[in-house]
């Protein structure tokens, strides 16, 4: 990531260091996500919706 290289024991280490936290609720997506086009990410449509985003759609 970025260049970096980690080695983890278990994928819940990984994720605290690597995945992506919602910017609203913080908390951190696996998988599924939705990013806002300028950097931004979120857990869900709501979360996204709360932050003043608009135009963004999970899938079902």
């Amino acid at each position: 990531m970025a260049g970096e290289t980690y080695t983890f024991d278990s994928f819940e280490c990984a994720a605290h260091k690597l995945a992506p936290s919602c910017e609203h609720c913080k908390v951190r997506i696996l998988g599924h996500g939705l990013e806002a086009g300028d950097g931004r990410f979120f857990c869900c449509d709501h979360c996204a919706e709360k932050a003043g985003v608009k135009g963004l759609r999970d899938r079902v």
